[in-house]
């Protein structure tokens, strides 16, 4: 028959506000992630009400010119511009939408990694594969949220850029 170690050291043996104490301090290390996502994820909206504001102002542009009528050149030039930059907008619009669900998953998940770690020292069963997948898929989703974020900046230093370009063109050309 084996012993149990630290059988005969009761002073050795883990106190149970030591193991409650444990179980809270690793439940509460996703909440800091969980606070991480949370601002992510208002960035990631504020940044969404940007864009959305100024595919506004485009669409509005563009329903002005097309009230206006046709007219010389230079409404035309404006005309396609102003149709590459809704598509442009449009299409970081999608990023930051992908961005917010992935951030919102990955939020999710992590409540339910640290909802795992309680219910297992509830159980005391094996929660370990449970937790590694839930706190996994909520790093990835959040991996997948900053890449989508990342797809929105490239998409907007690109506009900035081609636009920068276009208006130092046009200037040069009317001097």
């Amino acid at each position: 028959m084996s012993v149990p170690p630290f059988s005969g050291y009761p002073f050795l043996q883990p106190d149970p506000i030591d193991s409650v104490a444990h179980v809270i301090q690793t439940a509460l290390t996703p909440v800091f992630m969980l606070s991480g996502i949370g601002t992510l994820l208002n960035l990631f909206n504020t940044r969404l009400a940007r864009v959305s504001d100024h595919l506004d102002d485009v669409r509005k542009q563009q329903r002005e010119q097309q009230a206006d009528g046709p007219q010389e050149d230079g409404p035309q030039e404006d005309t396609a511009r102003l149709a590459t930059r809704s598509r442009r907008l449009r299409r970081r619009i999608i990023a930051l939408d992908t961005a917010i669900i992935f951030g919102g998953i990955g939020g999710a998940l992590t409540c339910g990694a640290a909802l795992a770690l309680f219910l297992g020292s509830l159980r005391d069963s094996h929660t370990a594969a449970l937790l590694i997948f839930l706190f996994g898929m909520a790093l990835s989703c959040v991996v997948a949220a900053l890449a989508a974020f990342l797809g929105d900046t490239l998409l907007a230093w690109h506009a900035v850029h081609r636009e920068g370009l276009f208006f130092r063109i046009k200037a040069e050309t009317t001097q």
